[in-house]
Parts: C-alpha cells; sequence; structure tokens
C-alpha cells in the first residue's frame, strides 16, 4: 500500500485494487499547496469521509463528479451530498457499520468530535456523528484512520475488534488530541507498526510540527512515519 499525506486529513491510499481518498480538503487547504491537484486525484475509485466539516469533506462534491469515484459518508452526510452536490454513487452507514467495497471494507467507529456545516444563511446543519474509519484490506495491512478526536477509553475495543496495523492520528490539539495525549492514545490501547500523524500545521491556531507527538511516543517513534505534503510512505 502506498499511502501519500496531501496535508491537514487528506490521505490518498494506492492498493491492489483500488486508489482511495480520504477526507480530500485541497481547496483552502495551506497543506495542499504545492500538490498537483490532477496527480492527486487521478485514478481515483472511492472517497472516504470521516465526518461533515469543511476541512474535510473539502472538494468531495467537485472529485467525485469528475472520477466517478464512489463516496462512503454517514448517513447523514451522505443524503446532504447528495441533496446538495447531486452526488448519486453514495455508501451509507453509521457507527458500528461495515460497509464491504472492491478489495477491501470501511467500518465506522467512534470518534470524539462534532460534525455539521454552515450555509450561506449562517444556519448549523448537524451532519451525523463524527467518526473514525477502520479499513481492512484483502492483501495489505488494516488502516485506522482515527478522523478528529480526543482520546477516549474505548479505543481499547477498536484495537480489540480490528487489530489495526497502521494508524492516522490527529495530533494537532485546539480541535482534537494535541501531542502528547496521542502519544498516551496510541502506546496505550493500540500496537500500530506505522503511524502517520495529520491535522498539524495547517493553520497558525494548530500546532505546526509533530515535534511533541514524536518525543511523547518515546522508543516507539521509531514507527513514526512524518512525510512533508506530498511524500509517500510504502507499507
Amino acid at each position: 500500500m502506498k499511502i501519500t499525506w496531501l496535508g491537514h486529513s487528506a490521505f490518498r491510499l494506492e492498493t491492489a485494487k483500488s486508489v482511495i481518498l480520504i477526507d480530500p480538503f485541497f481547496t483552502g487547504n495551506p497543506g495542499f499547496e504545492g500538490n498537483d491537484r490532477k496527480d492527486a486525484v487521478k485514478g481515483v475509485t472511492h472517497i472516504l469521509l470521516t465526518h461533515g466539516h469543511g476541512d474535510h469533506v473539502g472538494d468531495t462534491g467537485a472529485i467525485a463528479r469528475e472520477t466517478g469515484a464512489v463516496v462512503l459518508a454517514n448517513a447523514d452526510l451522505a443524503a446532504w451530498l447528495g441533496h446538495h452536490h447531486g452526488l448519486d454513487r453514495l455508501e451509507m452507514g453509521n457507527t458500528g457499520g461495515t460497509i464491504a467495497l472492491d478489495g477491501f471494507s470501511a467500518t465506522f467507529v467512534n470518534a470524539l468530535h462534532s460534525s455539521a456545516s454552515i450555509t450561506s444563511d449562517g444556519v448549523s446543519h448537524s451532519l451525523g456523528n463524527a467518526n473514525g474509519l477502520m479499513l481492512h484490506f484483502e492483501d495489505e495491512p488494516g488502516l485506522l484512520h482515527m478522523g478528529d478526536t480526543d482520546i477516549f477509553s474505548d479505543m481499547a475495543l477498536i484495537n480489540e475488534l480490528h487489530r489495526p496495523e497502521i494508524g492516522i492520528v490527529p495530533i494537532g490539539d485546539r480541535f482534537t488530541m494535541g501531542g502528547a495525549v496521542a502519544a498516551l492514545a496510541c502506546r496505550r490501547f493500540f500496537s500500530f507498526a506505522k503511524v502517520l500523524p495529520c491535522h498539524y500545521g495547517t493553520f497558525p491556531i494548530i500546532d505546526q510540527t509533530a515535534d511533541a507527538f514524536l518525543e511523547a511516543m518515546e522508543d516507539d517513534a521509531k514507527n513514526v512515519a512524518v512525510p512533508k505534503s506530498g511524500e509517500s510512505v510504502v507499507v
């Protein structure tokens, strides 16, 4: 599996059967600057969304229309995308549910966060619960994208049920766990072979580096990959 960070929480996964974008926030994302959008969306088969905030839904509508990719999201967010963006290749689920796709499955797991969108009239619309996404592949290691979240003790249950080998972990503080707490979550509740931090360095009000996370990971820092935006990790 080839994993490319595209800034903030956006990732491109290339597997034997699929090309997956998770939370494709490109337009307005300082962390995406310098990347080639054509390369980022080339061959995309699936778009997976953790929750409904604009810095995660991002360019989903445009990319889905351009590529014909299937979009997976919680039921409220999927219905919103169908109504407001005209998308019809939608897979909807909710916390605890698993959806089988081409060469992999996606399970909606808990995350401690919010999920909403504000329309042009200033009204905030709830878009279901925030989730993490647990991906099981036929021939690649299992991957957990935590979405936006704080630490919570039932992370231990997620690990017991799914045994993810790769963890994508928010570390930027203010809106998610900070680096020290994110490291505690990884070390106490999971046994990741590879960890990729995200949701940092994008905006001035969140942490700008992964330094605090790496320091708190202590001996487990050897399992952390910190690519620059646009760089890839092969696992």
